[in-house]
C-alpha cells in the first residue's frame, strides 16, 4: 500500500514562508500526478496546486498563484509546495495526494487514490 508522507508544516506570521514536502513510501510506477489539496476549519477542502509526473506541467488555484510553486523531484519520488507571500487565509490542514490515472481534472479530489495524512499551516496576522 502506498503511503504519502507530508511535513513541513507550522506557524508562520503573514509575509512569510513555509515549504512543505511530501514523500511516498515506496515508488509508485504509474503516477501521472500529484497535488495539495487544504482544508480550513468549517469549509470543503479545496485544490492548491498540482504537477504532471512526465514534463512537470504545474496547475494552481487562483488564490494562490505567484505566490505557491510545486516542484517533484521524481528520484526521491516526493512532492514540494513553496508557499511565499503566505496569508492568514491560507491557513488550513495541507495534504498532498497522488493520481495513478491520466485526468485533465487536476483540481477534483476524486481523481486522486491516494492522500496523506495532512500537515497544519497557520499563518498569524
Amino acid at each position: 500500500q502506498v503511503q504519502l508522507v507530508e511535513s513541513g508544516g507550522g506557524l508562520v506570521q503573514a509575509g512569510g514562508s513555509l515549504r512543505l514536502s511530501c514523500a511516498a513510501s515506496r515508488r509508485i510506477f504509474s503516477i501521472y500526478a500529484m497535488g495539495w489539496f487544504r482544508q480550513a476549519p468549517g469549509k470543503e477542502r479545496e485544490f492548491v496546486a498540482a504537477i504532471r509526473w512526465i514534463g512537470s506541467v504545474t496547475y494552481y488555484a487562483d488564490s494562490v498563484k505567484g505566490r505557491f510553486t510545486i516542484s517533484r523531484d521524481n528520484a526521491k519520488v516526493t512532492v514540494y509546495l513553496q508557499m511565499n507571500s503566505l496569508k492568514p487565509e491560507d491557513t488550513a490542514v495541507y495534504y498532498c495526494a497522488a493520481a495513478p490515472r491520466f485526468t485533465q481534472r487536476y483540481g477534483l479530489a476524486d481523481e486522486y487514490d491516494y492522500w496523506g495524512q495532512g500537515t497544519q499551516v497557520t499563518v498569524s496576522s
